[in-house]
């Protein structure tokens, strides 16, 4: 019986092998899940910014006013602001979302192109403005009129149609673009961030 039982154990040695197999395969694992979980995160901020985006559009439609995704290009947040008219200036229309990870900014570097049938040339969305119209500096603001067109910034006033409206956000391992086109349509974009960039289209 004790010869059995001997021989349907293990060993040390088979155990540390087993112990080492498995650290291994540890060490090569994590990386690969934190750069992944990391893509999750920037691909979910990236379609929580054009879900914002749709939602200052149909605010804007709702309230019979001009609305505005507000980003703060330096906190890495952003928040949707609507015109009072009974002020003459920017209400803000809930909270502030942040993006998940230190990773994260608000920049494209080094993509020098934006994505096709967009902007003229890549850059985040004008600064965002005052009542008075002076412009707010590390901001970017994509504006809607009351009927859900993308227009410039103006104080008092709503400004020309515009397709120039865009925020890009990277992580150093890709970059997400959220474009509106002058009709309105709201598309959310990724890339590898090189100079010569590939736009697919999410």
């Amino acid at each position: 019986m004790t010869s059995l039982a001997r021989a349907a154990g293990f060993t040390i040695l088979e155990l540390l092998i087993v112990v080492a197999i498995t650290m291994v395969v540890a060490a090569i694992a994590l990386p690969m899940t934190g750069s992944s979980i990391g893509g999750f995160r920037l691909q979910g901020d990236a379609r929580s910014v054009a879900s914002a985006v749709q939602l200052t559009k149909l605010r804007a439609a709702a309230d019979f006013t001009k609305a505005r995704l507000y980003t703060d290009l330096s906190t890495n947040a952003f928040h949707v602001e609507v015109w009072s008219k009974d002020d003459d200036d920017w209400a803000r229309v809930g909270g502030t979302t942040y993006l998940q990870s230190v990773t994260e900014s608000f920049s494209f570097a080094p993509v020098a192109s934006p994505p096709p049938s967009t902007q003229a040339t890549i850059g985040q969305a004008a600064m965002c403005k005052e009542a008075d119209g002076d412009d707010i500096g590390n901001t970017a603001c994509i504006v809607f009129n009351s009927r859900g067109i993308p227009v410039t910034d103006v104080a008092g006033s709503t400004g020309g149609p515009t397709n120039a409206h865009a925020l890009y956000l990277s992580d150093g391992t890709a970059v997400f673009g959220v474009t509106v086109s002058a009709t309105s349509v709201i598309q959310l974009w990724r890339t590898n961030p090189n100079s010569e960039p590939s736009w697919v289209l999410q």
